[in-house]
């Protein structure tokens, strides 16, 4: 499974994508690197920090659509992807609309 390719979209590759990528891929280092993603997040401007959160909700989204062909893969995407979008944003956009318009990263 590609999960930079799942990230990305058809956008440019960001550099924080790279760290997602590694929390998906060594699961037990997802702990770790909660603090280098914070701290990468929060040097981006709005435009990244969009793109990124579409990133993690391509995750959310690609992990449902494909839960039954890999259901350990897909909760471990969900579950990655859920945690990092609270932690930076706040909420989960696909929970509704947010409070106070749109909320900033870190």
């Amino acid at each position: 499974m590609d999960y930079s390719q799942i990230l990305v979209g058809r956008e440019e590759p960001l550099q924080i994508f790279s760290r997602v990528v590694e929390a998906l891929e060594d699961y037990e280092e997802f702990p770790f690197l909660l603090e280098p993603v914070y701290r990468e997040a929060s040097e981006l401007d709005d435009e990244d920090l969009d793109r990124l959160r579409f990133g993690l909700v391509r995750l959310q989204v690609y992990a449902d659509i494909h839960r039954y062909e890999d259901m350990e893969a897909a909760q471990r995407m969900k579950y990655v992807a859920s945690i990092l979008e609270r932690m930076l944003f706040g909420r989960l956009l696909l929970e509704g609309e947010e409070a106070g318009g749109k909320q900033q990263c870190c």
